[in-house]
């Protein structure tokens, strides 16, 4: 039975030309055969090049969980987040990572997606997590990458209902990449240390869109000119401070400056006159 091109859709008889052209050069050379093999790109888009690059920027990690089963892993943890990592915008969807991925505490803030596949339990489906603690041994420093999650965010990639069953596997391997973080509707936060006086000043840094991780912290005072920005130092985890030897002299700005985009952020006069350690002090401003 003939096959009359004209009831053909237009991409079909697109295809059926182009392997009846191939075949005929075929016959006259040396033509590879496997070219008529190939897929006629629509012009709507680069699918292959676009799930190549998908594919790409997932890496293998180990999976571990510490905490309760539906908690937060530590009360706290190595980045000084406190009692804020129960609650939102992090609600316990919080990891530690060994010592490549905390790098110092640098890394405190930085958002990853995570997916586990090779248990039955696993869903398959990511789930965004950020780093909010230091896990320094065990697994955490024997693999090139590794996280410690809580028990809620492990539970969170298994299938609904499977929860328990996959925390009961102990150890998964997971494939994580970097994603930007998202706080909708949130602003960046300053929590001044407890420690902090008139000639002291430590904030933790909290709730950063974007890159999530800082590169800079730097602090003006009231009494300084327009362009006359302290640095302050990383204390630890996302804690920064500033040892004026001198009193300070608020209200005080705050410029951050991310890790990998470099993009800065000035949160202006955030901490008041009349400022007390211990407080938390909520800016105007995010990333995004």
């Amino acid at each position: 039975m003939s096959l009359a091109a004209s009831t053909l859709p237009p991409m079909a008889t697109l295809r059926l030309v182009f392997t009846l052209y191939c075949c005929s050069l075929l016959l006259l050379s040396n033509f590879d055969l496997s070219s008529c093999s190939r897929p006629i790109k629509s012009s709507t888009g680069h699918f292959n090049q676009s799930i190549n690059a998908e594919l790409a920027r997932w890496s293998p990690a180990g999976a571990t969980w510490y905490g309760s089963p539906d908690g937060a892993g530590s009360d706290g943890g190595a980045c000084g987040y406190v009692n804020d990592v129960s609650q939102p915008p992090f609600s316990s969807m919080v990891t530690a990572v060994g010592p490549s991925l905390y790098n110092s505490g640098k890394e405190c803030g930085a958002c990853y997606q995570i997916k586990c596949t090779g248990d039955p339990s696993c869903s398959g489906h990511p789930v965004r997590v950020v780093i909010t603690d230091s896990c320094p041994g065990g697994d955490c420093a024997s693999e090139s990458a590794h996280f410690d999650l809580s028990g809620t965010a492990f539970g969170a990639m298994a299938l609904p209902g499977k929860e328990s069953k996959l925390r009961n596997a102990g150890v998964l391997q997971i494939s994580y990449a970097r994603v930007p973080c998202e706080y909708s509707g949130k602003t960046v936060t300053f929590h001044v240390d407890a420690g902090s006086n008139e000639d002291y000043l430590a904030v933790v840094v909290e709730f950063e869109a974007g890159d999530g991780d800082l590169a800079t912290v730097a602090l003006k005072q009231s009494s300084t000119s327009t362009d006359q920005w302290q640095p302050m130092q990383q204390s630890w985890g996302a804690v920064w401070k500033l040892d004026a030897g001198g009193k300070l002299s608020p209200p005080f700005s705050i410029k951050l400056t991310s890790r990998l985009s470099g993009e800065t952020l000035v949160a202006d006069n955030v901490i008041p006159v009349g400022w007390r350690p211990g407080a938390t002090y909520r800016s105007l401003v995010n990333f995004h």
